[in-house]
């Protein structure tokens, strides 16, 4: 633990310099770097793999906070040996701040994984020699011919195209694989064809933006096949950085993400178009980096404070929040959403006062962005503006005064914001105006007409803002709302549920009134005032078997709407389980036009019957004229069908009439646990 001073006047912790990963020798010093600057005093320690790292002779923090290890140690069994994770933490009055984690490894000269094999080729074929190994640090590789270190320029070695990786040299250590190669000259006989062959394509590839990426094509054939290279996606590889190394490895120094995608290598025939292929990706991964960084902030006691943390990389960043070092947990009164990118504190208290850090993660590596939450209690904030006051000045402007604070107050305002909302909006849709401190009255302009809208002012100090102000309602000019369309239900003998349906945008009704009387009494009981969230309402405690007569309007700052009113009828017979019954008593189907034409069609038929009857009679009217009984009997059937017609079409057309009348009582019987309904 050690205490920084370097005569910084800043508040704010910050770090100057950050541990970075490195790579150790064993029984050597390592030093890690860690400075920092911020209001003294300033304590800086040092964690190894999220534990606190203990000091002593052989581990020490020096004054600019640099940890240093006088031997780095490795041991092969218990916990004491170096390598691992470090970070170093700074920590003031304000709170505590975390390091981005730097990885050390110990440098080490393993053996070779992949040996080079002895072989015989044919004059102007291709020998691949390979060998694997794995160093910390990255090891430097040289070939080696009878002891002569090979000059991969030289154009007779490219002619052969050997591909060799032999000779590792670290920390002035050499190891040699002996390996014979031998070509076998034809003696001049006739050389014969050989079809292009890929003897080693590209393999997957994957590292880190500004590092050097080596694709491998190696190709032989007679004659020697050309080597070219392309991308699978038809875009261009580019020339900067790009080169092609001997007869075909295609190197991209100082790769970014445009350069990640499916690389093909082609091995052509001279003169022809047979060709063979073979791919290869190349994956480039980017640490992460901040599009947004959270910014400080100063709010009071009871209030709510928002850090936004935006990044970029590749893969996608992993985002957590620590809160003074610690991994913090959304909680009673924290929220993380967006992918932890949104840290959401709500009822702030002085325990939420710390300094809270963004971390970004991906395989690529990591970064670290801070911001700090400063606490302010009610006695330092200035008081919540006075007398607020809003009128409409025309259909798209309002205007507002409020109460000038007395002079000590004014002083310590900084300025101050008025919050507009459309009435019926959610919260997050709400509009925001700074006002300067020396205004006491503002127009808001570019608004809709006809609208109301809900306002409060806060006014700011240095050290935050005020408690808002009373909220006023306003409404612009421009006419009054549309009459609302409702309906009723009948839940029991003595109670209705009146349901209507919300303005078509928010702001276009401030409320809505009901009223209601029983027939035939003139006088109304209400309004029943609602607000313009609430769009149902039950009318309990009416005389059981009346008929009511409900009223509904909406209304605005310019008035209300035309009324709709509405008859129900709480009788007896319309609480038995016949849904959808009245007091007409109608059944279904009755004096609907289904019903009319029916009747329609039979009398119809009625006439065309006799009148075919009649004409068959007359044609025979010799026999008729003989048989007077049947004249008669047929006249009077022709009368009687008439007469029927019209009985049927009078009582079909008075049975739709009274109908229609008295079906406007309607009873229903439906369950009244609806939402956003009042009782009353």
């Amino acid at each position: 633990l050690k205490p920084r001073s370097c005569g910084c006047l800043a508040s704010e912790l910050s770090f100057l310099l950050e541990p970075t990963d490195v790579t150790a020798v064993r029984d050597r010093p390592l030093m890690l770097d860690c400075r920092v600057q911020g209001e003294e005093p300033i304590m800086i320690t040092w964690r190894k793999n999220g534990s606190p790292l203990p000091t002593g002779p052989r581990v020490r923090v020096l004054a600019n906070g640099t940890l240093l290890l006088q031997s780095f140690q490795k041991r092969r069994e218990g916990t004491d040996a170096d390598m691992g994770e470090y970070d170093c933490a700074a920590q003031n009055r304000y709170g505590m701040l975390v390091s981005r984690k730097a990885k050390v490894h110990l440098a080490s000269l393993p053996k070779f994984h992949t040996h080079p094999v002895s072989m015989s080729v044919d004059e102007g074929g291709v020998a691949r020699f390979q060998c694997q190994v794995n160093g910390v640090p990255e090891a430097k590789i040289t070939w080696e011919r009878d002891r002569v270190l090979l000059n991969t320029t030289d154009s007779r070695i490219l002619n052969c195209t050997v591909v060799l990786y032999s000779v590792f040299s670290v920390f002035s250590h050499l190891i040699h694989v002996h390996f014979l190669f031998t070509i076998i000259l034809p003696g001049g006989a006739p050389r014969t064809y050989k079809e292009p062959i890929i003897l080693s394509g590209p393999q997957n590839l994957t590292i880190t933006v500004h590092q050097t990426a080596i694709l491998e094509c190696i190709a032989t054939g007679n004659p020697r096949p050309i080597v070219s290279w392309s991308r699978l996606d038809g875009r261009s590889i580019g020339v900067e950085g790009i080169q092609v190394l001997g007869t075909g490895n295609l190197m991209i120094s100082d790769v970014s993400l445009q350069h990640s995608g499916v690389y093909v290598c082609a091995a052509n025939r001279p003169g022809t178009r047979m060709r063979r292929t073979a791919l290869g990706r190349l994956v480039v991964q980017a640490p992460p980096e901040f599009l947004q960084w959270p910014q400080s902030v100063s709010k009071p006691a009871g209030g709510s404070a928002v850090f936004t943390c935006v990044a970029q990389g590749v893969p996608e960043p992993h985002l957590i929040w620590l809160k003074n070092g610690k991994v913090l947990m959304p909680g009673h009164n924290v929220k993380l959403t967006n992918n932890n990118s949104t840290l959401a504190l709500t009822r702030i208290t002085s325990e939420d006062e710390a300094i809270y850090q963004c971390i970004a993660e991906n395989s690529a590596g990591t970064n670290q962005a801070s911001a700090r939450l400063a606490v302010a209690q009610a006695k330092d904030l200035p008081a919540a503006p006075q007398g607020l006051k809003a009128s409409s000045l025309s259909t798209n402007a309002l205007q507002i005064t409020w109460s000038q604070p007395p002079a000590n107050v004014t002083e310590t305002i900084i300025g101050y914001v008025l919050h507009i909302r459309k009435i019926g909006e959610p919260d997050s849709l709400e509009l925001q105006e700074a006002i300067s401190k020396g205004a006491f009255q503002h127009d808001v302009m570019n608004l809709e007409p006809a609208t109301t809208y809900s306002l409060y002012l806060k006014a700011y100090s240095p050290l935050g803002a005020s408690q808002q102000s009373h909220t006023v309602v306003a409404t612009t000019l421009g006419g009054v709302p549309t009459p609302p369309t409702y309906f009723t239900k009948v839940l029991n003998s003595s109670a209705v549920q009146v349901l209507w349906e919300f303005p078509s945008s928010a702001g276009k009704a401030e409320g809505f009134r009901l009223s209601y009387r029983r027939v035939p009494h003139p006088e109304y009981h209400g309004p029943i005032q609602l607000p313009c969230h609430i769009s149902g309402h039950t009318i309990s405690n009416l005389e059981p078997g009346a008929v009511y007569e409900i009223k509904l309007v909406a209304y605005n700052g310019n008035g209300e709407s035309d009324c709709s009113k509405r008859l129900v009828s709480l009788a007896e017979e319309g609480m038995s389980d016949q849904r959808g019954s009245s007091l007409c008593q109608c059944r279904d189907g009755e004096a609907s036009l289904g019903s009319i034409v029916i009747g329609v069609h039979i009398g119809t038929a009625c006439i065309i019957f006799c009148v075919l009857f009649l004409m068959f009679g007359y044609r025979r009217s010799d026999v008729l004229v003989k048989n007077s009984f049947k004249l008669v009997m047929y006249e009077f059937l022709s009368f009687f069908s008439l007469v029927f017609l019209l009985l049927c079409c009078c009582h079909l057309f008075c049975k739709q009439v009274v109908c229609h009348n008295q079906c406007q009582v309607m009873i229903e019987q439906h369950s009244s646990d609806l939402p956003g309904t009042g009782t009353g």
